[in-house]
């Protein structure tokens, strides 16, 4: 049984997404990959205490890391590089090649950037830290400027 709640963040509503109390979703408006809003169960916000308070404790900069339990549905291929983006650390980007270099498939970037594309959880699944090879921005479900957003808050240089 999945439920869902919608809460503001700096970079417009999110909507959370759990199933049997396990975060399994967080999307933004307008995001690609979004699944649709019947799948996501009763509007309820009990389950996403703990997620709120750590998302409230990132955007206001004490918080660098998630510690949240996750729910993600995917193939072995797409949870292991979601893995992946979990360990790239905050303020840091990788590549896609540099990831699929650590699943030991150098040649697998385009396949990483489709995986990237789909990750359930943005935000906590970090999937705004991965660039292009040249460290140029590619890609991101929540939009361009929503990922340059994200990367310049991270280094320090974002002004909300």
């Amino acid at each position: 049984m999945k439920q869902h709640t919608v809460i503001d963040s700096p970079y417009g509503p999110l909507t959370l997404v759990a199933e049997e109390g396990v975060l399994c979703g967080l999307y933004m408006v307008g995001q690609r990959h979004r699944p649709p809003e019947e799948t996501f169960g009763e509007r309820d916000e009990a389950p996403f205490g703990e997620v709120t308070d750590q998302l409230k404790a990132y955007f206001g900069g004490e918080l660098k890391e998630f510690t949240l339990q996750l729910r993600m549905s995917g193939t072995p291929f797409q949870r292991g590089v979601w893995d992946q983006l979990r360990r790239i650390p905050y303020g840091e980007t990788r590549s896609y090649g540099e990831l699929a270099e650590a699943l030991g498939n150098a040649g697998a970037s385009r396949a990483v950037g489709l995986a990237n594309g789909k990750n359930p959880i943005g935000i906590i699944v970090p999937c705004h830290r991965v660039v292009g090879a040249n460290g140029s921005l590619t890609g991101y479900g929540g939009g361009l400027d929503r990922k340059q957003r994200l990367l310049d808050f991270e280094s320090g240089t974002a002004l909300f």
